[in-house]
């Protein structure tokens, strides 16, 4: 059996990843409250398995975990992509007429914003997570609330689903990493599958840096999936680069990395993965 550490409880999205990635296997949740603590369980026991939101195509890059993966002692070894689907649910006794609060995760609530302005009577709460609410709703008896989560929490928790699929624009993904101790990577891929690395650098402080790096993994035939700059702290306007690349070729993929190694700094590969399939 697997141990996967996630952020959230059962029912919430991260759960939902976790069963689709690890589809016919049996695996246990560790259920974490933030994503430093999904870190800490690997760190102190080399056997469990993370997952992580990386980036949602509406909400954009979750960047403090881009750090979490740069800090941390992992490496990546999958990706999985989830269609984000939102439901509104309540007690069982209680129906639209009773709904005076509604409660959810910030960028569930922003991703809901349509339907929400369409109720204009129910007041919006801010909530730490989707299906924490529903979980708090349910333990609390709070009549009169409602959470907006996953319609797969409804069952967990005794709540009763007043209308699904209410977020604004239905093409919602959100990219999960599955990460663990690289002494486990090998036993979690197939190297011979790999088509996708994802990379940390940084640059030297001169004029085209970075287009000269870029030019090299467009002469290699590297598709330049993702980049994102974060600020390297202490250090005015220098940034580390994060990078994602896809290829077909692994051999000309790691003849690219030796080619931009002399032109970068402090280059880390966070994994070397199969591209991810997306999931409904």
């Amino acid at each position: 059996m697997k141990r996967i550490a996630i952020q959230g409880i059962e029912g919430s999205y991260h759960d939902i990843a976790a069963h689709r990635y690890f589809e016919g296997e049996d695996i246990e949740l560790i259920c974490c409250s933030t994503f430093e603590q999904v870190f800490e369980e690997i760190a102190n026991d080399s056997s469990v398995i993370g997952m992580a939101a990386i980036e949602n195509t509406i909400a954009g890059s979750l960047l403090h975990n881009y750090e979490l993966l740069r800090a941390s002692n992992t490496t990546i070894v999958g990706e999985h992509k989830l269609r984000i689907s939102h439901s509104i649910m309540c007690l069982p006794d209680d129906d639209w007429t009773d709904i005076t609060e509604v409660n959810s995760h910030p960028v569930a609530l922003m991703q809901c914003r349509e339907f929400l302005n369409q109720h204009p009577g129910i007041k919006v709460v801010e909530a730490e997570d989707t299906a924490g609410s529903a979980e708090m709703i349910s333990r609390r008896q709070l009549h009169g609330h409602a959470a907006i989560c996953s319609r797969f929490a409804a069952p967990l928790y005794g709540m009763k689903v007043l209308q699904e699929s209410i977020e604004t624009n239905k093409h919602n993904f959100t990219r999960f990493l599955v990460f663990c101790h690289p002494q486990r990577a090998n036993l979690l891929r197939d190297i011979r599958q790999t088509n996708k690395a994802s990379l940390v650098f940084s640059l030297p402080h001169a004029e085209g840096s970075l287009s000269q790096v870029l030019s090299i993994l467009s002469f290699y035939k590297l598709n330049l999936t993702k980049i994102q700059s974060l600020p390297i702290i202490g250090q005015e306007w220098q940034y580390m680069f994060y990078i994602d690349l896809t290829f077909d070729d692994y051999t000309r993929y790691s003849q690219s990395i030796d080619a931009i190694t002399p032109l970068i700094q402090k280059l880390k590969i966070l994994g070397e993965y199969k591209d991810g399939r997306q999931s409904v």
